[in-house]
């Protein structure tokens, strides 16, 4: 007790001497902010990994890229008032992982261009121990996330995930079961990620949702956006007996061109939710000129508005999220990308508070749904 009162008057003692209108610190933490992960409310857990991507990559150093582009945020919030005393930290980034990420995806870079028939010939021997490799890697990882989510967690603090790609939730996820008794998850994504041990990997990025639905405390998966989908994949849903919702944004695109709000649409999606949610934002979920250099972009998606419309929605509804993450944001060229990361990221984590009564929105009444 005497521990976390001393964390909270050094937070104190810094909300007094932190100016939120000066010039960003780059030797603070994200946002320039100068908390710790005692102090904040929110700890975010960077995952550095990007091993079984399929197409561009990049990723594992979304969370570099965010923090970067971080400090050029302003941390005024017309709708929350001084939502930076909140309090946001992230973890370090793990060189570990990085490391591990980097040697193992050069190998599985071969090996899916052979998969794909444009490489080198490999043996079924040596594809067969590359596979096993990496789920164990894999599996490591979803332990380590676990561990690190758990303890959190137990402290009273909300957490959240940067990737990496959107393999790396995860472990917080099994972290999340292990503290409710259910919840659902909302998918905002551009991929159903519902395949089964895409390419061989266990937990290929393109396998999250379908590992997900794996945890019986997941009592439903409502998909957002999703543009790019497998004839295997579609059959799943069918056969989910709606468990598993899917808004495709072909659909949602077309409701509006017939009249539908975005408001009315938001009811709808909101509406397949129980209480408890968790957001998973794979970045390629927005209209691909926000984020061109995710792994597998896709045209159509969301606008950011739409998105933090739908966000805020969902907490005006009544709804609490537990936990979020934001994948595949890859750098790029420029500080884009990181850029529209850190803004999506800063947004949730003020909204995941807004829900569960740690922060206040002017003009603002929970419970319609």
């Amino acid at each position: 007790m005497q521990e976390n009162s001393d964390f909270e008057t050094a937070k104190q003692q810094k909300i007094e001497q932190f100016d939120p209108s000066d010039v960003g610190d780059v030797s603070g933490g994200i946002f320039g902010l100068p908390f710790t992960t005692d102090e904040a409310e929110v700890v975010l857990i960077p995952v550095p990994w990007e091993v079984t991507v399929s197409y561009n990559s990049g990723t594992a150093h979304g969370p570099e890229a965010i923090k970067e582009a971080s400090y050029q945020l302003d941390l005024y919030d017309p709708s929350i008032e001084k939502a930076w005393q909140l309090g946001i930290a992230m973890e370090e980034i793990s060189t570990d992982w990085l490391t591990t990420s980097t040697t193992s995806r050069q190998r599985t870079q071969t090996y899916i261009k052979w998969l794909e028939g444009g490489g080198h010939q490999i043996s079924e021997e040596t594809a067969a121990e590359l596979t096993q490799s990496v789920n164990e890697q894999s599996q490591e990882l979803l332990l380590w996330l676990k561990e690190k989510a758990l303890q959190y967690l137990k402290n009273g603090k909300m957490v959240g995930v940067i990737g990496g790609d959107h393999s790396t939730p995860l472990g917080l996820l099994h972290a999340l079961a292990e503290e409710h008794e259910e919840f659902g998850i909302l998918q905002i994504d551009a991929h159903a990620d519902l395949r089964n041990a895409y390419e061989g990997f266990e937990y290929s990025h393109a396998s999250i949702m379908y590992n997900a639905l794996k945890l019986k405390q997941v009592k439903k998966l409502v998909q957002v956006g999703i543009r790019d989908i497998a004839e295997s994949e579609a059959e799943l849903i069918h056969s989910s007996n709606g468990r598993i919702i899917t808004f495709y944004d072909a659909m949602l695109k077309e409701n509006t061109y017939e009249g539908d709000t975005w408001k009315k649409q938001c009811r709808k999606i909101i509406a397949q939710l129980p209480p408890k949610v968790y957001i998973s934002f794979d970045i390629d979920g927005l209209d691909p000129k926000l984020c061109p250099a995710t792994g597998t972009p896709v045209a159509g998606g969301l606008e950011f508005e739409e998105a933090i419309y739908l966000i805020k929605a969902l907490v005006r509804s009544g709804c609490k999220i537990i936990g979020f993450d934001v994948c595949e944001v890859a750098p790029g060229q420029d500080q884009w990308n990181g850029n529209v990361g850190a803004r999506l990221i800063y947004k949730l984590c003020n909204w995941m508070a807004v829900s569960q009564n740690k922060l206040t929105a002017a003009g603002f009444s929970a419970g319609e749904k």
